[in-house]
């Protein structure tokens, strides 16, 4: 029995959430697993009323979980940085999750931005540090408010946090067993202490996966071929900073926010899976926002979990249904409603 801690959050969170809960419930039934939520309410209406984000005993709370279930975290209302330091990086921290995973899969090359991309030229993964970096939220300032002023931000990078990041993401690249080749995402010619410990550690864990071929690419230049030649690439390990930048762009390559799912990972603890796209406040209550993302995270989760059986079931429905149904993925353009497009998934497993 999975025990899955939900949190729908903000705008349209709950909207998706209720889509990929629909599926979720359509996969159990059908593949034979059993599982049970409950329902948590972090985010900003609760934080309006009461000032309260994540706190320490909640932190607890959620260890008890086989996985947590997130639909997104942003308020209009609510001062930006806020909830995401006190409910998203909290948990992150919280619970440990070193690793983000962000699968860049293209399900319909009518989406895709790039002239003359197949489904075959974007299928890559990025394997994102996940707890220390410039997030550690490191630094200080030093005469404020006054003309001399400076603020220092620090890069914080552990050879602990550095070395299992990296072991993860080569076990991934073995696991995974496409083009079996890891590339390093990194910056060494400039942050060269940061980096000098990446690369180092990089080089040395590579030793003992003499089967992964491994590459080197600047942040800048990833970004470029992202663009030009995605299909050069398999996996790719970065930092918590380049990261989080890179995998935007993966989401826009890959047809944009609406499909884009994610997991913040401990893979020895309590993992957490979520559509990547935010709260869309403008879109909330309408129901026209496109759930992929939130169904495909669902789907991640259950994989995550050991049901690969019904995870590769919820995948390729989704494939299904961005090839042959939708006319966009944008929010508004489906030519569905976001309860209908669930219900074609939940029909199609």
């Amino acid at each position: 029995m999975y025990k899955i801690a939900v949190i729908a959050g903000d705008g349209t969170g709950p909207e998706v959430v209720r889509e990929g809960l629909k599926v979720l419930k359509a996969a159990s039934s059908k593949f034979g697993f059993e599982y049970e939520t409950k329902e948590f309410d972090f985010g900003g209406e609760r934080y309006l009323k009461t000032a309260k984000t994540l706190e320490d005993k909640d932190i607890e709370e959620l260890k008890k979980y086989s996985a947590i279930y997130l639909g997104a975290i942003g308020h209009p209302d609510v001062k930006p940085g806020i909830l995401e330091q006190g409910i998203l990086l909290k948990a992150r921290f919280g619970l440990d999750q070193y690793i983000n995973l962000r699968p860049v899969k293209l399900y319909n090359a009518d989406f895709c931005p790039l002239k003359d991309k197949k489904e075959t030229d974007v299928d890559f993964v990025v394997v994102r540090e996940n707890s220390e970096g410039l997030y550690k939220g490191m630094g200080e300032f030093q005469k404020k408010g006054t003309k001399d002023e400076v603020a220092i931000q620090i890069s914080y990078n552990t050879r602990k946090g550095v070395e299992r990041c990296i072991r993860y993401a080569f076990e991934y690249t073995r696991k995974r067993n496409k083009r079996k080749t890891l590339t390093l995402c990194g910056k060494t010619n400039v942050l060269t202490y940061a980096w000098d410990l990446w690369q180092r550690t990089f080089n040395e864990v590579a030793s003992e996966y003499p089967d992964i071929k491994t590459d080197y690419a600047h942040v800048d230049a990833t970004t470029m071929w992202f663009v030009k030649n995605p299909e050069w690439f398999d996996v790719i390990v970065t930092d918590n900073m380049f990261g989080d930048i890179i995998t935007d762009l993966g989401a826009m390559v890959q047809g944009g926010m609406g499909i884009a799912a994610g997991g913040n990972l401990n893979p020895e603890g309590v993992s957490m899976f979520e559509p990547i796209g935010g709260s869309a406040p403008k879109y909330t209550g309408k129901n026209v926002i496109n759930p992929l993302a939130a169904i495909c995270a669902a789907g991640m989760m259950l994989e995550n979990l050991g049901e690969e059986k019904a995870a590769s079931a919820i995948e390729n429905a989704v494939i299904g249904i961005a090839k042959n149904k939708l006319k966009s993925l944008g929010a508004a353009k489906m030519g569905y409603s976001t309860s209908e497009v669930g219900d074609l998934v939940a029909e199609n497993l």
